[in-house]
């Protein structure tokens, strides 16, 4: 070895052991992690190709630290024995945060919320491959083998279309206004069996990428840098390159944890929406609940005015505090067994609560404007609710009619506000 490259191998394993000695959240150590944000959606990446027979695939995934949110990249990992299988950590909404729940080793897939990973884990099961006899049997309809040649292999596209959960907008989280999916008896009972935890391999790779500014989310913005690799120690190469020549500040620190209320009032929204959508929120318990979050949406608008566009830390604890109470609302009207068949009038507010969810989203739609639209979503849910009550459940001809020039009213409110030039940014409104 040349003197050049003894340099070289003792400069990456010095930045490594610094790197693996700063103290960071493991979604995998069995530590529970719960934020009032939402995770980022899913990033769109190609699967690297199979390093050596005897590796299993294991999803890229959202992972949060003390910059915020950060990927992981996807990898092949040797499984710690024979006979285990993968099943990914995913995060869940409840109770107004959204909770890591770690992913583990064992006998069979359990439940990951339903999250479509790609490349086997479609939101149920895991059909990248299986056990045979001690050898781990490849399915070439989803491992990219690249220049290794397998000889345990099969192909089974038909699992694969019977088990996928289609999610057009990648989403990455259950529950809210994310995957709607439910354990089934097999998954939970494979969550009871005995488990492994992630390896020391996977836990240093989630380590290192905490420490990658390429993959801090408000960074890359939902395009990390790595998405996905091989071989695990050439990716932590790279993060000690990127962690040496452009180390996480403090600013990203701030930026990564800032709490955002546009995207949790966009989330309540879209919860909302769901809940018309299903028929688990009546009419009347819609307005209610547009009511509340209009009150709220208007309080983050006028704390921003009176201090040029954002909220002080105070501001920002009381907010989220009231959002959490909403948070229950909205949750017990979803699940107090009072519900109403899914049908066209409920299936149009859930629309505009929806447009509403993504406009505040996207930045499009401020606090203000979106006090307006549920004010108004409001009053139409309550005027449906009356009509309904009056006429035994249901509604006249006249009156759906009535309901659906209202909505157009409303309609054209939203497409407007989200069009006027008018915008968040972080917490400022322009």
């Amino acid at each position: 070895m040349s003197i050049h490259s003894k340099v070289r191998s003792l400069f990456f394993a010095a930045a490594a052991a610094a790197l693996l000695a700063v103290p960071v959240v493991q979604a995998h150590a069995s530590v529970f992690v719960s934020v009032a944000i939402a995770p980022p959606v899913l990033p769109v990446y190609v699967q690297p190709p199979l390093p050596a027979v005897g590796f299993i695939w294991t999803p890229g995934y959202w992972a949060y630290g003390d910059a915020g949110y950060y990927w992981v990249p996807g990898a092949w990992v040797r499984p710690p024995r024979v006979g285990l299988l993968w099943t990914p950590g995913y995060w869940g909404f409840g109770s107004g945060l959204y909770a890591w729940h770690p992913g583990y080793w064992g006998p069979h897939v359990g439940f990951y919320g339903g999250v479509n990973y790609g490349f086997g884990y479609m939101g149920v099961g895991f059909f990248g491959g299986e056990w045979r006899g001690g050898v781990f049997a490849y399915n070439r309809a989803v491992a990219n083998f690249g220049g290794v040649h397998v000889t345990s292999v099969y192909e089974d596209r038909t699992v694969i279309e019977r088990n996928t959960i289609v999610s057009e907008n990648h989403y990455s989280f259950n529950g809210g206004g994310g995957i709607q999916a439910h354990e089934s008896a097999a998954e939970m009972q494979a969550e009871h069996e005995q488990h492994v935890e992630a390896t020391s391999n996977q836990m240093q790779h989630e380590h290192f990428a905490g420490q990658d500014r390429n993959q801090l989310a408000s960074v890359n913005h939902g395009q990390p840098g790595t998405t996905a690799a091989s071989r695990m120690n050439e990716y932590h190469q790279v993060a000690v390159q990127n962690a040496q020549s452009h180390p996480i500040s403090e600013a990203d620190r701030s930026a990564g944890r800032a709490y955002h209320p546009n995207q949790r009032e966009g989330n309540q929204d879209q919860r909302i929406s769901n809940g018309l959508r299903s028929g688990q929120m009546t009419a009347g318990e819609a307005s209610r609940s547009e009511k509340t979050q209009s009150a709220i949406d208007q309080q983050v608008h006028n704390d921003r005015v009176a201090n040029g566009g954002k909220l002080t830390g105070q501001e920002r604890q009381q907010i989220n505090g009231e959002q959490n109470a909403a948070s229950r609302q909205i949750y017990n009207e979803n699940h107090n067994g009072t519900t109403v068949a899914p049908n066209e009038v409920n299936n149009r507010m859930a629309n505009q609560q929806q447009r509403a969810a993504n406009g505040l989203r996207s930045g499009q739609m401020t606090s203000g404007e979106a006090a307006r639209t549920n004010a108004n979503q409001s009053n139409t849910a309550q005027q449906v609710h009356n009509q309904r009550v009056a006429n035994g459940g249901a509604l006249t001809p006249q009156q759906r009619r009535q309901a659906n020039q209202q909505e157009n009213r409303n309609s054209r409110q939203i497409y407007n506000e989200k069009r006027n030039g008018n915008t968040t940014r972080g917490e400022r409104e322009r």
